[in-house]
C-alpha cells in the first residue's frame, strides 16, 4: 500500500533553510539539548551503532534542525543523528537554526519521526494523544497534518487503553500492533495479560489470537444470556475478585429467588483448562 504524503511542516522548514545548511553552519555537540517533547522514547542500540558507523564514514548528510535556547540549542528534529554523533566523539555537527514556537515543537518532531518510521506503535499513539491534549487538535486535524486517515489515528489511540505493562511489550517488539489491537477485544486486563503471555510463549499469530478472543467473547455472550442472573454489587465484586484470581472470565449465575446457582468459568484452550483445574484443586494431583 502506498503511504499518503505526510504533512509538509518539517519539509517546509528544511527547504526554507537550505541556503543556511549549504553554508555549513556547525555547532558544538555539547551545546545541543534534546527536545523535551520528543515523541520517541526508545532508541535501538544496534540501529544507533550502525548510524554511528555511517556518520564516521560519510559524515552527517542531513543537518539537525534546532532552535536557540539562550546560549544553547534545542533539538527540533534529528535526535538519532545527534546521539550517534556523540557516541563516536564528534565535536561539531551541521545544523539548521529556526525560531519555532513551543506549540509547533511536538508537531514537527512527530512529523519527522513518522516520516522516517522511527516510532514504535505506542510512541506514535502517545504523540497523537499529546497533539490532541496539549495543543488542542482534533483527531481529524491530526490526521490531516500527518497525512493519515482519521481511522488510523483512532486505532492507534485505542492502543493506549492497554495496561502499561502490555504497552511496554509492544514497545519492546514482543507484541505486534496487530496482536495488541486484537487483545483489546477483551475488556478484562487480567485476561489480556494471559493472552499476551500465550502469544509470546507460543509464538501465536494474529489470526490465532483472533480465534482465542472470539472464543472468549462467545463464552461471555453465553453467560450474559443466562436467566435470573443477579446484578447486585456484591455479586459483581465477587466475579471481579475471581477473574483476578483465576485470570479468566467468571460469571456467577443465581437461580430464581436466590436459591442456589452456578459459577461459570471461561477457558480458551486445553492448557488453560489444565491451569484452571490445578488452581481449583489447590495444586493437588488429578485423581488424588
Amino acid at each position: 500500500m502506498t503511504r499518503k504524503a505526510l504533512g509538509r511542516g518539517l519539509n517546509a522548514l528544511l527547504l526554507a533553510d537550505r541556503a543556511v545548511a549549504d553554508e555549513g553552519l556547525e555547532v558544538d555537540v555539547g551545546l545541543i539539548d534534546p527536545s523535551p517533547v520528543q515523541p520517541r522514547v526508545h532508541f535501538d542500540k544496534d540501529s544507533l551503532q550502525n548510524l554511528s558507523l555511517s556518520i564516521r564514514a560519510n559524515g552527517i548528510v542531513q543537518p539537525l534542525l534546532v532552535r536557540r535556547n539562550g546560549g544553547r540549542f534545542e533539538l527540533i528534529a534529528g535526535e538519532r543523528r545527534w546521539r550517534a554523533a556523540k557516541a563516536i566523539g564528534l565535536e561539531r555537527v551541521p545544523v539548521v537554526v529556526r525560531e519555532v514556537a513551543d506549540e509547533k515543537l511536538l508537531e514537527l518532531a512527530l512529523i519527522e519521526n513518522v516520516q522516517r518510521e522511527d516510532l514504535n506503535a505506542i510512541e506514535e499513539a502517545q504523540a497523537y494523544r499529546n497533539l490532541i491534549e496539549q495543543i488542542g487538535l482534533t483527531q481529524e486535524s491530526v490526521a490531516q497534518r500527518v497525512g493519515r486517515d482519521r481511522s488510523y489515528i483512532t486505532n492507534y489511540l485505542r492502543l493506549l487503553r492497554l495496561p502499561e505493562d502490555l504497552q511496554q511489550l509492544v514497545q519492546e517488539g514482543k507484541l505486534s500492533t496487530g496482536h495488541a489491537r486484537t487483545i483489546l477485544g477483551v475488556n478484562d486486563a487480567g485476561v489480556q495479560r494471559r493472552i499476551a503471555r500465550k502469544i509470546i510463549e507460543r509464538g501465536m499469530s494474529v489470526r490465532d489470537t483472533e480465534r482465542v478472543v472470539k472464543r472468549l467473547s462467545e463464552v461471555k455472550q453465553a453467560g450474559s444470556q443466562a436467566e435470573a442472573t443477579s446484578n447486585d454489587a456484591n455479586t459483581r465484586a465477587a466475579e471481579s475478585a475471581l477473574r483476578r484470581k483465576l485470570g479468566t472470565h467468571v460469571r456467577i449465575v443465581r437461580n430464581a429467588r436466590s436459591i442456589g446457582g452456578r459459577i461459570e468459568l471461561g477457558y480458551y484452550d486445553e492448557q488453560d483448562l489444565d491451569r484452571l483445574f490445578s488452581l481449583l484443586l489447590g495444586g493437588q494431583a488429578q485423581g488424588s
